[in-house]
């Protein structure tokens, strides 16, 4: 393990289309250093740090392992970011967390919020630290946000939250994209999209958890061997004291990723909350005034949750904060799927857990 003075060596376990983001996320952060790259393809591993380093080179290029087993096994790294598909994840982040490895895990964390519970347990058994791959919550933006969400003036107190997080796949997509394979993603678009939404609510409800939650499927694919990807979803939450909110994501409608939030003194929107848009140069609306984005905004966000990730791994024990907001994510995730199936809402401490 690196001293606390040192960058974070790095292992990605995956050459998925995700880790191009975060491989210039490391690099950018200034506290991460990248070892090493695992595909069970040896080659795939070599053409992907290929590509990668031509585009944004580390000093040192980083090796390829052609098994996952062999990147676990290096000495030489201490955190290990999974972008590998949900329903395989599960063995290889509680593998990662025995061989003393913190874990940045790609959301959906998991298939059920059982199995994450199951490895945030095995990370903190290991003294690793478990933290999700939900950028935004790295954002600075979102430090000022809370402040008119907490000054009571501002907003005043949260009523309805309302979000949506959409882009327009391509016709094939469900039969060619991992994330059209119910198999590998088994939660389609509601997994993928509706995690941000589902989190943003959780983060403007100040991580207050529902009573009840309801789902519905508004489109989907099904496949020859009888599975089908979720290709549209809306959930409704309803939260102690009567706030609520309300989500859309969808692998079929042209891109949008907002978030309005209305309190009984004010309305707070983020017209891109999941990531600042460049065509966009408005960071929030609050009412009809807009607050415009500044021209010079740092490292970007996926530079930021490397920093973060490697301060609260270097922690004298890591910080549990970042696995109890995923594990809330994924029972509300989770909740929302079951009622989708029944047809019906659902309290939230019905759902298994």
């Amino acid at each position: 393990m690196s001293s606390s003075n040192e960058k974070l060596r790095w292992g990605i376990l995956s050459t998925a289309r995700i880790a191009r983001r975060n491989w210039s996320g490391m690099l950018g952060s200034g506290a991460a250093t990248l070892v090493a790259v695992a595909s069970r393809d040896i080659a795939k591993a070599q053409a992907f740090i290929g590509e990668m380093q031509a585009a944004a080179a580390w000093p040192v290029k980083p090796v390829a392992h052609g098994s996952y087993e062999s990147l676990l096994d290096s000495p030489d790294i201490d955190a290990v970011y999974f972008p590998l598909p949900t329903g395989v994840r599960k063995e290889w982040v509680l593998r990662a967390a025995a061989a003393g490895k913190h874990v940045l895990c790609e959301k959906p964390c998991a298939v059920s919020a059982a199995d994450l519970r199951e490895m945030i347990a095995c990370c903190e058994e290991h003294g690793v630290l478990f933290m999700d791959g939900v950028h935004f919550m790295h954002d600075p933006r979102y430090t000022r946000l809370r402040e008119f969400l907490d000054d009571g003036v501002t907003i005043g107190p949260v009523k309805r939250i309302t979000s949506a997080f959409s882009f327009r796949a391509g016709d094939e997509f469900a039969g060619s994209d991992i994330r059209g394979r119910a198999g590998l993603e088994p939660t389609g678009c509601l997994g993928d999209l509706g995690w941000y939404c589902l989190r943003a609510s959780l983060w403007a409800m100040d991580w207050q958890m529902p009573v009840r939650v309801s789902g519905r499927v508004l489109d989907a694919v099904t496949h020859p061997d009888g599975s089908a990807t979720i290709m549209g979803f809306s959930g409704e939450l309803d939260f102690p004291g009567g706030a609520s909110a309300s989500f859309y994501c969808s692998f079929l409608s042209p891109e949008q990723k907002w978030l309005n939030i209305s309190g009984t003194l004010g309305n707070l929107r983020v017209p891109d909350f999941v990531n600042p848009v460049e065509a966009n140069d408005i960071d929030w609306e609050i009412n009809y005034a807009r607050e415009h984005r500044p021209k010079d905004t740092g490292i970007k966000i996926e530079a930021r949750m490397f920093v973060e990730f490697a301060t609260a791994a270097r922690a004298e024990t890591p910080d549990r904060r970042w696995a109890e907001y995923s594990l809330k994510t994924q029972i509300l995730q989770d909740g929302c799927e079951l009622s989708a199936k029944l047809g019906s809402p659902v309290a939230i401490d019905e759902v298994t857990v």
